[in-house]
């Protein structure tokens, strides 16, 4: 599988990618790279479908992803998961914003669909 390193080492990556997968599931969006935005985008989708198949194994491997983040787990297991059983996969869109001032890096608002 490909993956974007995203200049960082691996645990830094994972704990990157976890909290705004975290903040995707909660708020639903978050503001970020487009780098980052598409590598989150994998995430926020396999967290959505463990919750769809609802099994104690899809529960334990979300609470490792999330670091044992109870609350969110829930929100994905009874809200998101309701949500979007009739939806196939699909559940972010990227909307492409503007060139961040320091870096110019392309910002994008990444948004779980409604």
């Amino acid at each position: 599988m490909l993956y974007r390193k995203l200049g960082r080492e691996t645990r830094v990556r994972r704990s990157i990618l976890a909290g705004l997968t975290k903040d995707v599931l909660t708020k639903g969006y978050v503001v970020t790279t487009e780098a980052r935005a598409k590598e989150v985008r994998k995430f926020v989708d396999r967290m959505i479908t463990y919750g769809k198949t609802g099994t104690l194994v899809a529960r334990r491997k979300a609470l490792a992803f999330l670091h044992n983040d109870s609350d969110v787990v829930k929100v994905v297991f009874d809200d998101l998961a309701k949500r979007y059983e009739t939806r196939d996969g699909g559940y972010t869109r990227i909307i492409k914003l503007k060139e961040r001032k320091g870096d110019d890096a392309l910002e994008v608002r990444l948004e779980l669909v409604k």
